[in-house]
């Protein structure tokens, strides 16, 4: 049974899963910046545009506020380093394991001499 923790990092890689959404949050890794900045590289009808920055949003990567007129998005780096502590994570687990397949191999390469 999957618990919040596993949730929320699912929500994150739904997220990153879309290229727009990538896009948006590696240009916020800059600075804030308002929607007409973030939208203005998509050829997407503005409607399009604020349903990738509700997901983003939603999942926790992006928080906004309003700045007179204007809606101004910011990164939130929380969710980024669960994704990120996750695939090290995975990363130390499968070299570990291929650091042992790899001894094994090299035990019966010698036996086998």
């Amino acid at each position: 049974m999957p618990n919040q923790q596993h949730l929320d990092l699912d929500r994150v890689f739904h997220a990153l899963g879309d290229p727009t959404r990538r896009a948006v949050v590696q240009r916020l890794g800059r600075g804030p910046a308002a929607v007409g900045e973030l939208a203005q590289p998509f050829k997407m009808a503005l409607p399009s545009f604020m349903q990738h920055l509700a997901a983003l949003e939603k999942c926790g990567l992006v928080t906004s506020r309003k700045q007179g007129r204007s809606r101004i998005y910011s990164l939130e780096p929380k969710p980024l380093e669960a994704a990120e502590k996750w695939m090290t994570d995975q990363r130390a687990l499968w070299e570990t394991r291929l650091d042992q397949l790899d001894s094994y191999l090299l035990q019966m390469k010698e036996s086998e001499t």
